[in-house]
């Protein structure tokens, strides 16, 4: 991390994720956005609908709170919000392709909910 850097640790919104690895950077499925969805806050990304995302982990569902995946949007079409990761509700999406089943139970980290 940039000793420079200057953000907030937000909220977390659940305390495991499933991921393909111990590290959460490969690639679990690519979904398309079902619906437009505005991201309530910098923990989340905006998507369009018709819009494919990669994605790296899912949340682990807890008591009363949404169901959330992170990824990233995909295509040159949306090259300025390429690399961004963020949260999005999973009941926006269709899975379009599995890369690889996200079997691995990891813990989430302040990190997971840092905001630039």
């Amino acid at each position: 991390m940039n000793p420079f850097a200057t953000g907030i640790f937000m909220d977390k919104l659940a305390s495991k994720k499933l991921c393909a690895d111990d590290d959460c950077v490969y690639t679990i499925s690519l979904v398309r956005a079902e619906e437009d969805y505005n991201a309530p806050d910098c923990r989340f990304i905006n998507i369009k609908k018709g819009q494919l995302i990669y994605v790296y982990s899912k949340l682990v569902k807890e008591k009363e709170s949404g169901e959330f995946w992170a990824g990233s949007v995909y295509g040159e079409e949306y090259e300025d919000h390429m690399g961004t990761v963020g949260y999005f509700p999973r009941s926006l999406v269709s899975e379009q392709h599995v890369y690889q089943e996200a079997n691995k139970t990891v813990p989430t980290t302040d990190i997971d909910f840092f905001c630039e």
